[in-house]
């Protein structure tokens, strides 16, 4: 084994896997999205996911109720498969982080407003780094942590100034999967092929989207737009593959005509692009390829989990897919709120029957 790459206790390993099964067997992925569709009622899913809570809440704070314990749900699973190590690996901590992330653009955003402490901040327990009861106090929350680097930025600039917030927000996705990419690179060889591939594409989609949502909602210019990408590369192929940038693909979508079909052929996501229809002008839509990406990705860490057993993919895969059911109920939650069936809901969010799966909205680069 090549030096620095630490393979966990294999003991723990496959106590880690075995708590992972069981989660997961009692999870809303897979099979079980389905019974979420049949969903009419806020109290209707207070029954289906929490039956053991027996309160009574009148509909706004049923709604705020659901969406902290969904969280609370979510991060305590996770929680409990790290902590089957002793020392659980860099990538598995670094995953469980992007909570910590998503809490700390939140502060700011709150901060930025004037706004107290958010009611609903997320508990890593022994992973967190960030002091949030410190807020609003910027120092004392990120001295000593990896966040200290925004310290030295012009923080009153983040009431001023409209964009601020937004390029700090990229960086900060930036030195998210920078963190994490590099961690890869310390794992077993025959994890850190199939993590590599799935961090790769994610973050190559996940710059696309951000490119075209900045373009088409915010009418954005290319040399805007390329400001808040995440320019990280990573080797094509495996170790012995060129270095590419994973951000070329969202660089080139952004010459091409966003309503002329043709100029998008051969692009490398062109089939996540929504479809053309008869007798309409074809667009590109944002919120389709997203959605469509958010599959993609979700069918491959879904076959990592069941084919890769007793390994860190595995746990990998087993973040993703509690995070990506995280997003989907709270999806549910917040449409059923408004007066949406379980139904429309998955037909807003274009979720295809038998091939399921969501962006988590609490990851980084919204």
């Amino acid at each position: 084994m090549q030096r620095g790459r630490v393979s966990p206790d294999i003991g723990e390993q496959v106590f880690a896997y075995a708590k992972a099964c069981g989660i997961i067997g009692k999870s809303f992925v897979g099979k079980r999205i389905p019974a979420l569709g049949k969903i009419n009622s806020l109290n209707e899913l207070k029954r289906l996911v929490f039956p053991d809570v027996f309160s009574e809440l009148p509909g706004p704070e049923l709604l705020s109720d659901l969406e902290n314990r969904i969280l609370r749900r979510t991060t305590r699973q996770i929680l409990a498969v790290l902590n089957a190590y002793s020392n659980p690996p860099e990538l598995l901590v670094r995953q469980v982080r992007s909570y910590e992330y998503a809490d700390l653009k939140t502060c700011l955003h709150h901060i930025a407003a004037g706004k107290p402490v958010p009611k609903t901040l997320s508990d890593i327990d022994r992973f967190g780094t960030v002091r949030f009861g410190a807020y609003p106090d910027l120092a004392a929350m990120l001295s000593g942590s990896e966040f200290e680097f925004i310290l030295a930025k012009d923080l009153n600039a983040l009431k001023s100034v409209d964009d601020y917030l937004t390029s700090l927000e990229t960086e900060l996705d930036l030195h998210y999967y920078t963190l994490l990419t590099e961690s890869v690179k310390r794992l077993h060889p025959d994890d850190r092929q199939f993590v590599g591939q799935i961090l790769a594409r994610e973050i190559s989609l996940r710059n696309c989207v951000w490119a075209l949502r900045l373009r088409t909602y915010f009418d954005k210019t290319p040399r805007e737009t390329v400001q808040h990408l995440m320019d990280i590369e990573m080797h094509q192929g495996g170790d012995s593959g060129n270095v590419i940038s994973l951000a070329v693909e969202a660089r080139g979508l952004l010459s091409f005509p966003p309503d002329f079909r043709p100029a998008w052929n051969g692009w490398r996501w062109e089939h996540l692009l929504n479809p053309e229809k008869a007798g309409e002008i074809w667009t590109v839509n944002p919120r389709h390829f997203q959605n469509a990406a958010s599959h993609y990705i979700y069918r491959q860490v879904l076959h990592g989990f069941r084919n890769m057993p007793s390994s860190v993919t595995a746990i990998f895969c087993f973040l993703k897919l509690k995070q990506f059911e995280e997003d989907l109920l709270t999806s549910i939650t917040e449409g059923l709120g408004l007066g949406m069936t379980g139904n429309e809901v998955f037909d807003l969010i274009e979720v295809p029957e038998g091939n399921l799966g969501l962006w988590p909205q609490r990851q980084v680069h919204q």
